[in-house]
C-alpha cells in the first residue's frame, strides 16, 4: 500500500461543480501538447486539456484501484501536491450512461455528413468536437468495463 505521505490530492471542478476528489499516487490526462503523468512532489504546472481520459491511480502499487473520467478540454494546475483539474465537461466512467453516448456519437456522425454535402465549416467543426466528446465518452466507460 502506498505510504499516505506519496499520495496527493485530485480534484475535477465543472461549471456544474465538484465531480472528483480523491487522493492518488497519479493522475494521467491529455494535454493539448501530448499525454501528461503527475505524481507526488512534481513540479508546479499549468497546461490546458484537450477532450480526453484522465486516470486517477488511487495507490501506489499496480494492484490499486484506477478510476477513469471523461473529461471534455479544460486546465490542470498543479502546485503542492494538489492537483486540480478544471473542466469544460467532465463524467465518471461510472456514471457514462452508454446508450445515451452512442446516439450522441451517431447524432455527429450524420451531422458531419450534413455539414460536408452542405460545404458548412463552422457546423462542421462543431460536429467533430461532438463527436470526439462521443468516443471519448464510449472509450472511458470501456476501460471501466473491461
Amino acid at each position: 500500500m502506498a505510504e499516505a505521505e506519496k499520495l496527493f490530492k485530485i480534484n475535477i471542478v465543472t461549471p456544474n461543480g465538484l465531480i472528483y476528489s480523491h487522493r492518488g499516487s497519479s493522475v494521467s490526462m491529455r494535454a493539448i501538447d501530448g499525454d501528461r503523468q503527475i505524481l507526488y512532489n512534481h513540479l508546479p504546472i499549468l497546461t490546458p486539456l484537450t477532450i480526453g481520459e484522465v486516470r486517477v491511480q488511487r495507490g501506489a502499487d499496480v494492484d490499486h484501484k484506477v478510476d477513469h473520467i471523461a473529461v471534455s478540454g479544460g486546465i490542470i494546475e498543479f502546485a503542492d501536491n494538489v492537483a486540480t483539474i478544471i473542466a469544460d465537461n467532465a463524467e465518471r466512467a461510472r456514471n457514462i450512461d452508454l446508450s445515451r453516448a452512442e446516439a450522441a456519437k451517431q447524432r455527429a456522425e450524420a451531422h458531419i455528413k450534413e455539414a460536408k454535402e452542405k460545404h458548412d465549416e463552422q457546423s462542421l467543426e462543431r460536429a467533430q468536437i461532438a463527436l470526439r466528446r462521443a468516443v471519448n465518452r464510449i472509450h472511458v466507460y470501456d476501460a471501466l468495463h473491461k
